[in-house]
């Protein structure tokens, strides 16, 4: 739907309304409501995957690979695993609560808003929303408007599967984002830039509204003296041309080891031709950026260094082909800001003391990736902090779901991935049960049963 002032109260009291009815409680329902959504994405798989292409060029396998299936991945794994989620825990009871029992039990938090960016536009809306079917929440969903034909799918799509009460789609720029935020939410999942997400925890803070912040950084690449160059190269160049650079743990920045220097850059170049062709603008697998405004910010970053690597662009087409850059300021544009594109600043290093210091000079990233010997990489993972690492390897932490993911710092708040997902969207609630046929005496006043009490507690 398209919103303004005056429908989006009435939505989110509909929704609000929703809930109350208890509709939303019972495991078995929810379990129905997967089903549906599982339903509607297998059925309009090709329409993403055409208004993916038509909006970011990106090619029908990657859309399969970062979006389709990692969400139908995600709401299977959810309806194996809810019940055993959503079940009460029971938790060890101490001998001075006697005579009682204790656990936890898992409900859902309400009505819930879910904020998404343009990059990953399928999988970053609809993730969470299993999350929230999962824990039994209501949702307003609010996809981008810089992919537009894939938020027209979307928006399709949920109308067609769920009545607006219970999930809601709303379209509009960043004027329905700043009412959105207006209103009262149990519940606020963003991903975006971490200035954005300054925004939304302050639209939160009157209401102290739990939410996760998904943002980003600048997330470091650094490959020691003893890395197999020619997989780093590789794995390095597929990590920063997926998406042509723009997924918020992208390697940001190289950091080289001066020995291996000039070997990676070679084995840069061809693992760039090898993954897209001796004409990288003619790769189908090659995204564009989303919007001439990000396409100008990212082609001025070729001009604050020497380039190495690549460097031709096309406006007309919002290309820029994957480039290395040297040279580069500290105080540079491309140095102090998240580069979401193409553009790998370099920089070398020849103590690992140079790297820590340097690393955590800066804002917590939200990736940290390590290409050299693993006891290396786990030192520096230690005497560092960053949402996710790898060692060896860049972006698949993300893809395994067994792991949380989140930020830390500048980089967001909270977590999620399959149960993570489902405890964000849910109140970790405990319930004490004593029973009424005896009654110790050891808490009352005056307290004469303290001494026992010490010596059971010894």
């Amino acid at each position: 739907m398209q919103a303004n002032k005056s429908t989006i109260p009435a939505l989110v009291e509909s929704q609000r309304a929703f809930f109350k009815t208890g509709a939303t409680l019972p495991v078995k329902w929810r379990k129905e409501q997967l089903r549906k959504l599982l339903a509607t994405v297998c059925k309009y798989e090709k329409p993403l995957f055409d208004a993916l292409w038509k909006d970011l060029r990106k090619s029908e396998s990657e859309s399969y690979l970062c979006e389709t299936s990692i969400v139908k991945g995600e709401i299977r794994s959810a309806l194996k695993h809810l019940e055993r989620w959503a079940k009460p825990r029971r938790v060890a009871t101490p001998i001075t609560h006697f005579p009682a029992s204790s656990h936890i039990v898992y409900e859902p938090l309400g009505a819930s808003l879910i904020i998404a960016p343009w990059n990953y536009p399928v999988n970053l809306l609809l993730n969470p929303l299993v999350g929230a079917i999962s824990a039994g929440c209501t949702a307003v969903l609010k996809p981008s408007p810089y992919v537009p034909t894939v938020s027209a799918v979307l928006q399709d799509m949920i109308e067609e599967t769920f009545p607006k009460e219970y999930v809601a789609v709303v379209q509009g720029h960043r004027e329905v984002n700043a009412e959105l935020l207006t209103q009262r939410w149990d519940f606020i999942f963003f991903t975006g830039s971490p200035a954005l997400g300054r925004v939304v925890a302050a639209a939160a803070a009157p209401n102290l509204t739990p939410m996760v912040l998904e943002l980003g950084g600048k997330s470091p690449c650094i490959v020691g003296p003893d890395a197999n160059i020619k997989l780093a190269a590789k794995r390095i160049a597929w990590g920063k041309t997926l998406n042509a650079g723009q997924t918020c743990i992208a390697p940001d920045y190289l950091l080289l080891h001066k020995d291996i220097k000039d070997a990676f850059v070679a084995e840069f170049k061809k693992a760039v031709e090898a993954l897209h062709g001796t004409d990288v603008r003619q790769s189908p697998n090659y995204v564009r950026l989303v919007t001439d405004k990000a396409y100008q910010r990212v082609k001025s970053y070729l001009k604050e260094g020497k380039i190495l690597a690549g460097g031709a662009f096309n406006d007309a087409e919002r290309y820029i082909e994957p480039t290395l850059l040297d040279n580069v300021a500290l105080e540079s544009n491309v140095m102090t800001t998240e580069i979401f594109g193409p553009v790998f600043p370099v920089l070398t290093w020849q103590d690992k003391e140079e790297v820590l210091d340097f690393v955590n000079s800066r804002e917590k990233p939200l990736a940290f990736y390590y290409f050299g010997n693993v006891k290396d990489g786990r030192y520096l993972i230690a005497h560092t902090s960053s949402g996710g690492a790898c060692i060896n390897d860049t972006i698949m932490h993300f893809a395994n779901a067994n792991m949380p993911f989140g930020g830390v710092g500048n980089s967001g708040q909270g977590k999620y991935h399959e149960r993570e997902t489902f405890l964000a969207f849910s109140h970790t609630r405990s319930v004490l049960n004593t029973s009424s046929r005896i009654d110790l005496p050891f808490r009352y006043m005056p307290y004469k049963a303290i001494a026992l009490m010490k010596k059971i507690l010894k």
